[in-house]
């Protein structure tokens, strides 16, 4: 098989690909064979009906379109990986011009294909960023601390005069309607503790109780919330409001343990106020140490899309898309659930998770492209020994065979795009020039806090 590459306007590519007489020859002789061993003929025995009568029976051009069918759907995907494209989307082929092989003679036809384009960075020079500081602060082992107590907090009643603030909780009595004045029994209760800002109601409903204290009441309404809240989620579609009549029976208030050596050996099991901080400390300091790659890498990649020139085709963020939201799926399928459960967990409607979906897909084409920009540029190149060594790190037991298997159906070029992404970041990575920032509260809450709260 030979290919023959010409590259089109608009990222297009055309490939022609002629296959030589004797393949032909043979793929026409093998067909007629398996068709005289498939079909009885009336008057031959099986696997003994010469061409003619064949095409007398199944039409003249029966086995031509066959062979010609089969050829092309097996040569393409080579013929991909010949000419080292990197393709975009299906190729279109001019199916109404294309001619059956012919018994004897050489076969040619040819495709066009988006390919990737070739887009450039406004600058090459090592990258610039960010990271936190790597050891932990006395600040944020506080922070710990002020977390893990409230990890062990009490609920209490707060004085009579009370009034309903956004970091207080409160002791509802609840009976809800519909459009209809109907009684909604998921939210209608005698009884329902209930933190301000706790995603169980809208801000509505929060905003109609401050200011209230104990024993009063108030009736009010409030627009179904098109975003889902725990409360309120099976309602979609069933009332375009919700009338609340409620009481409140009571103010509460958190109430913090008292941070003592005697507390943290019963609840902590550790002897010390003191030995707690190291732990703390010690904890944060290796999660730290184990997401700090993590973050440089993002924070490299981050800054090197900034740094792409040009759009990103269209063919490319779909694809794009496609990739996350394929991921996305199968780790819903893992975990055993649905996407609707999902989505009521995030507090977030349908609409919200599919613009969150379009722009990462968009971030994460335009960050494949920058790296893309910069392998180009530094003339990074992809051997064979590194492709062996990705089939093998993948756990493949037989990595020559799988290598074969994946350049006959044309999909090498994605493990090769794979692997020079890899090298550009590394490398990016690598000669990243690094200053400190100043340490975050939030970062330092995200550091550590969950994993001590669900101690």
């Amino acid at each position: 098989m030979e290919t023959k590459l010409e590259v089109l306007e608009g990222n297009r590519a055309k490939v022609t690909v002629t296959i030589d007489e004797k393949t032909i020859a043979d793929r026409i002789k093998k067909q007629y064979k398996q068709v005289a061993n498939q079909y009885t003929i009336p008057g031959f025995r099986r696997g003994k009906a010469p061409r003619p009568v064949i095409d007398n029976a199944l039409g003249k051009d029966y086995v031509r379109a066959v062979v010609t069918d089969d050829l092309v759907n097996e040569s393409y995907p080579e013929a991909i990986e010949d000419t080292g494209i990197f393709p975009v989307g299906q190729p279109d082929f001019d199916e109404e011009n294309m001619d059956f092989v012919v018994d004897g003679q050489a076969y040619t036809f040819d495709f066009e294909v988006d390919t990737k384009p070739t887009l450039e960075l406004s600058s090459y020079d090592p990258v610039e960023i960010e990271l936190p500081p790597e050891k932990v602060t006395d600040k944020q082992i506080d922070d710990e601390i002020d977390a893990l107590l409230e990890h062990y907090m009490d609920i209490v009643p707060a004085p009579a005069n009370t009034k309903v603030k956004e970091d207080k909780y409160v002791n509802l009595k609840i009976t809800a309607t519909d459009d209809n004045g109907e009684d909604i029994p998921s939210i209608t209760t005698d009884e329902l503790q209930y933190g301000l800002d706790s995603s169980l109601f809208p801000p509505t409903f929060d905003e109609q109780i401050l200011g209230l204290k104990k024993g009063d009441t108030k009736q009010f309404s409030i627009d179904m919330p098109s975003e889902a809240y725990a409360m309120t989620a099976t309602l979609a579609g069933k009332t375009a409001q919700i009338n609340f009549d409620i009481e409140v029976l009571g103010v509460l208030k958190k109430k913090l343990p008292e941070l003592t050596d005697e507390w943290v050996q019963n609840k902590i099991g550790v002897e010390t106020v003191q030995e707690l901080r190291d732990e703390l400390s010690d904890e944060v300091n290796s999660q730290r140490e184990g997401m700090m790659p993590l973050l440089k890498e993002n924070r490299v990649l981050t800054a090197l899309q900034e740094r792409l020139e040009g759009d990103v085709p269209e063919g490319v963020l779909e694809e794009s898309e496609a990739t996350l939201l394929q991921d996305f799926f199968n780790q819903l399928q893992r975990q055993g659930i649905t996407l609707d459960v999902y989505l009521q967990q995030q507090g977030i409607t349908s609409d919200q998770f599919r613009d969150d979906v379009k722009q990462q897909a968009a971030d994460m084409a335009k960050q494949d492209m920058a790296l893309d920009a910069y392998a180009a540029h530094e003339g990074f190149e992809v051997t064979d020994e590194d492709i062996r060594k990705e089939f093998e790190i993948a756990g493949v037991a037989d990595p020559d065979a799988m290598m074969a298997e994946w350049r006959q159906k044309g999909q090498m070029y994605l493990v090769r795009q794979g692997i020079l992404r890899q090298k550009a970041a590394q490398a990016l990575v690598d000669g990243a020039i690094v200053t400190e920032e100043a340490p975050k509260d939030d970062e330092a809450e995200k550091s550590g806090k969950h994993a001590k709260g669900n101690a």
